[in-house]
């Protein structure tokens, strides 16, 4: 039975990843750093009916001591890591880039890039080990060179990544690691990561017109999961790209918009109790 650790998974499609993994009876290690919410988590991944099993650990990817002990803690737990997902990642505050303060850019390119960039650079030394392994790095807005205020940090950091896991998997190539190394292109995902910046503190306002484009674009978690999950299960190839929200099916949501209204925001708009 083949194990998946992924990063950032006490919610949103890191969360539904882990759900639909179990289910495809692959053993999963969820990770955040958030202890209560990563609780919660590992207590209903837990009441999913499977062969397969789940276990937390808290982890900060900014943080290379708490990567090695997630790396260890799941190999006691299931002997070997088969595929891992660095998915954590966090949204900066809607202001243009002189309007952030260094800590908030230290903060966004820490964890959205340089956690990925600490994590895969931890996990390859264990796959080369093993002599086997696939690792899956989030792509993001910015991977593909699009730019907007409130997104100029966190689209430079999505931006690295995309360069980041072409070299990485280059790298393999030219090393004949034989481990695979790929990107998961989800596309927009309706989540409170939409409206909550710099790890929940601070609150973002959307535009009615980002709203539009997002009504229009956007998917819950658990849609893009099940395509994600089911593209990593089946690749064999290195640098391979596993995308949810083509060029042709963004076209295809914008043609048939007015038939097809949504409204995603009603439930991430309404005040937590």
């Amino acid at each position: 039975m083949k194990t998946v650790v992924i990063t950032g998974s006490a919610r949103g499609l890191g969360y539904e990843m882990a759900r639909v993994f179990l289910k495809n009876n692959v053993n999963v290690v969820i990770s955040d750093v958030n202890e209560e919410n990563l609780s919660k988590a590992l207590d209903t991944l837990r009441t999913i009916d499977c062969q397969a099993k789940v276990e937390s650990c808290i982890c900060n990817v900014t943080k290379t001591d708490e990567i090695e002990n997630l790396i260890k803690f799941s190999i006691e737990k299931f002997s070997k890591i088969d595929i891992w997902i660095n998915n954590a990642g966090v949204n900066q505050p809607e202001k243009a880039i002189w309007e952030l303060t260094e800590e908030e850019i230290d903060f966004i390119i820490n964890v959205d890039l340089k956690g990925t960039i600490n994590c895969s650079r931890l996990i390859m030394k264990e796959m080369e080990k093993q002599k086997s392994g696939a690792i899956y790095n989030v792509e993001g807005y910015g991977s593909n060179d699009a730019t907007m205020l409130g997104l100029s940090i966190y689209g430079t950091a999505k931006r690295g990544i995309t360069y980041f896991t072409e070299a990485l998997a280059k790298e393999n190539e030219v090393k004949q690691t034989g481990i695979i190394v790929g990107k998961l292109s989800p596309g927009i995902m309706i989540t409170d990561f939409l409206v909550n910046a710099v790890g929940d503190k601070e609150k973002i306002v959307l535009s009615e017109k980002t709203k539009k484009v997002y009504n229009i674009l956007g998917d819950y978690p658990d849609v893009i999961a099940n395509h994600m999950v089911n593209g990593i299960l089946d690749n064999t190839k290195n640098n391979a790209k596993i995308e949810w929200l083509t060029n042709r099916k963004a076209a295809w949501r914008f043609m048939t918009a007015s038939f097809n209204k949504r409204d995603f925001f009603k439930s991430l708009d309404a005040p937590k109790e």
